[in-house]
């Protein structure tokens, strides 16, 4: 193929190639995103590597040589799959990457095949232009991010750990992109992520026909442990990323900070439509999300099974544990599921330096600001071979477009803007990294 230095088509590309992640059920998997990837770096002259941790399920890593390789190198990621999407539920083709009012709809238009097409738009741009960037980069493309990335970056770690040889930072999704706070435009980095805990409650009880009194049921007892685990307040708990960002806040609504929960809900009330992933990004949460049990109406089970997806704070996945077993009660055990690290790091240095520049050039009277994301990325999975990462694919959006919902929601759509702001950026910041 010839690689294309035009981030629109390239997007367009990757969404109508279906990655479908269905979690442990079979989908189609990333191989053929996966070969795409590679024939456009390898259109580039570099030599792009393939690898399947199953069949279907593959990565692809690529070192672009900087012209100091004595530096730590840089790991720059992207995930190829999605979460699924159903086209009785869209009002376009979610897989047919249209362009309708200037915004690009499909499946991965915002998580996350904006960036791997903005990273690709970008590496591009700078060979074509024959430049280099300033340290080796390791280009990476992972399967199964969706799922826990056991099968994407998780793998890649714990196999194929020489691939990201000498590489001590990393940059990737969901970090980067503009808010509005007392209509002013600011950009937020992504330095901190809540550990992933997802737990399956196994309920016992006695089995017998539906018709007797049952004080021992299965289905009840877990009903009530879902009930009460989904009503549990958790209260709010600063982390030093989430101080720093409602410092900033504060300020730019020209208000004082306080620590108190009356001026807390207010800042984070002031984030719009960001409001959301804040305010889950300042306590842990809990959310039952699946239920399993019975054949048939008129026979109570012995046994049902229902999951949990808590997110924790930094340092407190014990603790969340602790109190998740308590709202089950002596009925319901809770076993881990999947279990993936949380990670916080300072908003400062070099390589924070860089990024903040990097939005600079194209928007240099904007605020940059630290935030901590309420989900999870495959920076966990680097962070385990001593990767510092952040989160950093850059947008400028519109005041007016509820981004946070557009994560796995229907109709995922992305200003053509954004993807062009984005790769100016993101290519601003390779040079300089």
């Amino acid at each position: 193929m010839t690689a294309s230095l035009d981030v629109v088509q390239i997007c367009q590309d990757l969404i109508r190639i279906d990655t479908s992640n269905y979690g442990d059920e079979p989908g189609p998997g990333e191989r053929e995103a996966a070969e795409y990837v590679a024939a456009f770096l390898s259109d580039l002259e570099l030599e792009p590597v393939i690898r399947e941790s199953e069949p279907g399920r593959a990565s692809v890593t690529c070192r672009w040589e900087g012209s100091d390789s004595s530096r730590d190198a840089l790991v720059v990621h992207g995930h190829l799959d999605v979460v699924p999407a159903f086209a009785q539920d869209w009002t376009v083709d979610p897989f047919g990457a249209e362009i309708i009012d200037g915004m690009l709809y499909g499946r991965g238009a915002v998580d996350m095949k904006n960036m791997d097409a903005m990273i690709l738009a970008s590496v591009a741009a700078m060979i074509r232009a024959g430049e280099k960037p300033p340290r080796d980069i390791v280009l990476a493309f992972f399967a199964d991010e969706e799922h826990g990335g056991a099968r994407g970056a998780k793998w890649m770690v714990e196999n194929h750990a020489d691939d990201f040889r000498g590489a001590t930072e990393a940059v990737s999704e969901v970090g980067g992109f503009s808010v509005y706070v007392g209509g002013k435009r600011a950009y937020l980095i992504q330095t901190a992520e809540k550990g992933i805990q997802w737990l399956k409650l196994i309920a016992s009880g006695k089995q017998g026909h539906g018709s007797l009194v049952h004080r021992d049921n299965a289905v009840a007892h877990l009903a009530g442990a879902l009930s009460r685990i989904g009503s549990h307040t958790w209260p709010v708990e600063l982390t030093p990323t989430a101080e720093r960002l409602l410092q900033g806040v504060a300020e730019l609504e020209g208000i004082e900070y306080e620590p108190t929960p009356e001026c807390i809900d207010r800042l984070v009330a002031g984030l719009g439509a960001m409001a959301p992933m804040i305010e889950a990004s300042v306590r842990n949460t809990s959310n039952p999300t699946m239920m399993d049990a019975g054949y048939k109406t008129n026979v109570v089970p012995d046994s049902a099974v229902g999951y949990v997806d808590t997110r924790y704070l930094h340092g407190q996945q014990e603790q969340v544990l602790r109190q998740i077993e308590e709202l089950a009660g002596t009925h319901v055990k809770v076993e881990p599921y999947i279990e993936e690290r949380s990670l916080e790091v300072p908003f400062e240095g070099a390589l924070v330096d860089k990024m903040i520049a990097a939005l600079g050039v194209e928007d240099p009277d904007a605020p940059v600001l630290p935030y901590s994301l309420m989900g999870g990325t495959d920076n966990k999975h680097l962070a385990s071979i001593g990767i510092t990462g952040y989160g950093f694919a850059p947008l400028q959006l519109p005041p007016d477009l509820d981004f946070p919902s557009l994560f796995h929601g229907i109709d995922e759509r992305i200003p053509v803007d954004s993807l062009h702001f984005g790769t100016r950026v993101l290519t601003a910041f390779l040079r300089d990294c």
